[in-house]
């Protein structure tokens, strides 16, 4: 799969932090495992046999309607696709599995470390997000 796309560019798009208040830090710090972290990808087609995609993590506790803080990152990632040839299927898995299996770690990265300076000094995420498991889910 390696050589049928390029990635031309990765950057962070934007980001939203939201700890209105101090009270909300300290229940934010104390509820932390009930935190969740939810991902969304979208793509869009440019110019040239390229993609953007945008892979949205969103981190934050469903189970509270108050106090509790919102935590989110666009990571916006161009490819150039390569292989003139590709089929729908193998492009589709490219952007939704391969690619996010190859971006993940420093997107990861870059998220906790801007958690950890707004506020969340100890946070770590839970499980690794199973980008084939989900790929593999949807397709039945």
């Amino acid at each position: 799969m390696e050589n049928k796309y390029k990635i031309i560019v990765s950057y962070i798009q934007d980001l939203s932090i939201e700890i209105p208040s101090p009270e909300t830090l300290v229940t934010v710090r104390n509820t932390i495992p009930e935190y969740k972290m939810k991902v969304n990808i979208n793509s869009k087609p440019l110019k040239r046999k390229m993609i953007e995609i945008l892979t949205t993590l969103t981190y934050e506790n469903e189970n509270k309607k108050k106090d509790k803080g919102i935590f989110q990152i666009k990571y916006a990632t161009v490819i150039d696709i390569l292989d003139l040839e590709i089929k729908k299927d193998e492009l589709e898995k490219i952007v939704l599995c391969d690619l996010q299996i190859r971006i993940y770690p420093e997107l990861e990265k870059k998220f906790l470390t801007i958690l950890r300076e707004a506020g969340l000094p100890d946070l770590k995420f839970g499980k690794k997000i199973d980008f084939e498991g989900l790929y593999k889910a949807r397709l039945n």
